[in-house]
């Protein structure tokens, strides 16, 4: 019968065991304890140019346009321009068909010349009267005739020059009425107020033209040499917003191109009140609550060059106003930067005005990463102008990325 290990040896193999599994726990927990490696992704503090802008939407219109309408009633008969067509000032551009106020106008011509013959007339029998009256105040002298024959030709003078008056009242009238009447006879006939290009044509030859409550548009001329440009701001942004600003602009349709066009030019107008849509009720109620809910933008006009030709009226403008800009001056990134409301009152009281007092990281050549308290001017939507606390060439902490995978930002 094979005998028992001694106890002393069974509790000795029993402590052995327990030794290993003490070692291997030891070694596993400084395995998961150690710190875990992480790469820190970095920016460098450069120089550069920096602006802070406002961005709006605008559309181009002609700096000086014209609408052109007709101030009769009558067919188009012929229309001699059409859309993109060039004209100078006075070139003849519409014919309306002037047969009722030719009409007019001769109707008008006739009863002058007969209001002047009958004026003729009157002023041979003021004349007769005259001699009458001469006779009757010599036979008076003389004592061959009656006081009643006397009276009667002094009368009849008198009734003769009243005639002829009111017979020049009538022409003046006539003539008055003749000259409106061939005013709107030459009506018929437009031409151009100004020069420049017909950008718009809203009738067409044979069309009729009602005049008798407002004046129907023809076309409109316009000016392209110069172009102004409507922008809606939004009430958030518009006292940021002041006259003499420097403001730019592109295109819509160039938005892609890496060197697109910039136009610039200095805000030359903030119009005092937001545009009223038409048909909107000026009373309360419903319609007071639907206009409280929408958003509110005011309108902001600039002018600028178009010698060559690029702008058209109605394009679509991305516009930036400048409200603050610095160059050659430090700038970093905005995600490297977190303000610091908890910073001391007495940090921010000695901050320069117009500067607010941020947080950054930097990474120090030994690898470590240091805090600072900085201080950022202008700021725009990617950057910041840093006036205190970097120097150019420092790497400025934006993230870290443990090396097991997996993207951590920091915090400050």
């Amino acid at each position: 019968m094979a005998s028992l290990p001694a106890p002393s040896a069974r509790w000795g193999r029993w402590l052995g065991a327990f030794a290993l599994v003490a070692v291997a726990g030891a070694l596993a927990a400084a395995w998961w304890a150690r710190p875990t490696p992480v790469v820190y992704e970095t920016a460098p503090v450069a120089l550069g140019d920096i602006e802070a802008t406002v961005s709006a939407i605008g559309t181009l219109q002609p700096r000086r346009y014209v609408d052109v309408g007709a101030q009769v009633s009558g067919q188009i008969n012929r229309l001699h321009v059409q859309p993109g067509a060039e004209v100078k000032k006075g070139q003849l551009l519409v014919e309306i068909d002037p047969s009722v106020q030719q009409a007019t106008v001769d109707g008008g011509r006739a009863a002058l010349a007969g209001l002047r013959a009958q004026q003729a007339e009157q002023q041979a029998q003021h004349r007769l009267a005259q001699q009458q009256l001469a006779r009757q105040q010599q036979m008076e002298r003389e004592g061959a005739t009656r006081l009643e024959d006397l009276q009667t030709a002094e009368a009849t003078l008198a009734s003769t020059a009243a005639r002829i008056e009111h017979l020049k009242a009538q022409i003046d009238q006539t003539q008055a009425s003749l000259k409106a009447d061939e005013a709107r006879l030459g009506y018929t006939r437009i031409y151009a107020p100004m020069a420049g290009t017909v950008v718009a044509l809203e009738a067409r030859e044979g069309q009729t033209l009602n005049a008798t409550y407002q004046t129907p548009n023809i076309l409109r001329i316009a000016d392209l040499s110069a172009m102004t440009v409507w922008t809606d701001v939004s009430e958030a942004d518009i006292r940021r917003v002041k006259v003499g600003m420097p403001v730019y602009f592109t295109t819509l349709g160039n938005q892609a191109d890496a060197g697109a066009r910039r136009w610039q030019s200095s805000v030359r107008q903030v119009l005092p009140a937001p545009p009223t849509p038409e048909g909107k009720a000026a009373g309360g109620g419903a319609n007071a609550q639907a206009a409280a809910s929408k958003a509110v933008s005011y309108t902001v006009l600039f002018d600028v060059d178009n010698a060559d030709g690029e702008l058209m009226p109605q394009m679509t403008a991305q516009t930036s106003f400048i409200t603050a800009q610095a160059k050659g001056v430090i700038t970093v990134p905005l995600s490297a930067l977190k303000e610091a409301p908890d910073a001391p009152k007495d940090a921010a009281a000695k901050a320069a005005p117009g500067l607010r007092q941020h947080q950054a990281r930097v990474l120090l050549a030994d690898g470590s990463v240091q805090s600072r308290t900085v201080e950022v001017a202008v700021k725009s939507r990617h950057r910041a102008e840093v006036r205190s606390g970097l120097q150019v060439g420092e790497q400025l902490v934006t993230g870290e990325r443990a090396v097991q995978g997996g993207t951590k930002r920091f915090k400050l």
